[in-house]
């Protein structure tokens, strides 16, 4: 993963300077003094998860990709200012949780063409297989945008990126007890919208 951060281009390196075994303190603390490898070495650590929560949150390759480089160009330019108040990941998800929010709001719902839900991948040896598991995929993700910005952001930062209660209150600046009520209702409103699935 290339990325240019401000004034500072990071090309991602396996094991640059020896910054893939240390810990995520110590590399935040080399990168807020201006060490690019260790920078590095964060967005390589960080950057999948964070795609990938994107990637589900807008629904949208192009747009995910486009908040988390604005989120490592935020990291970048705000990690001399780091307290450390939250560990690292928190932060970097916190970051990525609010330009994805911003994207949402700016942008408005497009319709697909019905081909485009209908159509199925081709096939191998056994095309049945593959073709649930993707119709299910895409039941998932349909099902997913139709909720509410903040239980999606809960179910995601929890289900698929393992979070604590505590560390998605801290991402979305909210309560554990409010993330528990989220994710409560969007567990609900998902077994609804896929109970055809069970």
């Amino acid at each position: 993963m290339n990325g240019v951060t401000g004034s500072v281009r990071v090309t991602v390196r396996p094991q640059a300077d020896g910054w893939s075994q240390a810990g995520d303190d110590a590399l935040r603390r080399a990168a807020a003094l201006g060490d690019s490898d260790a920078f590095a070495a964060v967005i390589e650590r960080h950057g999948p998860a964070m795609f990938r929560y994107a990637r589900r949150m807008l629904n949208d390759h192009g747009d995910a990709e486009e908040v988390v480089q604005d989120a490592f160009v935020a990291a970048w330019k705000a990690l001399p200012d780091f307290r450390g108040d939250s560990k690292l990941r928190t932060w970097l998800f916190t970051l990525t949780a609010r330009k994805a929010i911003d994207l949402l709001r700016k942008k408005r719902p497009t319709p697909v063409a019905d081909e485009t839900l209908t159509a199925l991948p081709a096939g191998g040896s056994d095309p049945v297989e593959p073709a649930v598991r993707t119709e299910l995929l895409e039941a998932l993700d349909a099902a997913l945008a139709e909720l509410p910005d903040r239980q999606r952001a809960v179910w995601l930062l929890r289900e698929v990126e393992e979070m604590s209660y505590l560390e998605i209150s801290e991402v979305l600046a909210t309560t554990p007890t409010v993330v528990r009520g989220q994710l409560a209702r969007a567990r609900v409103a998902l077994q609804e919208k896929l109970e055809d699935w069970r």
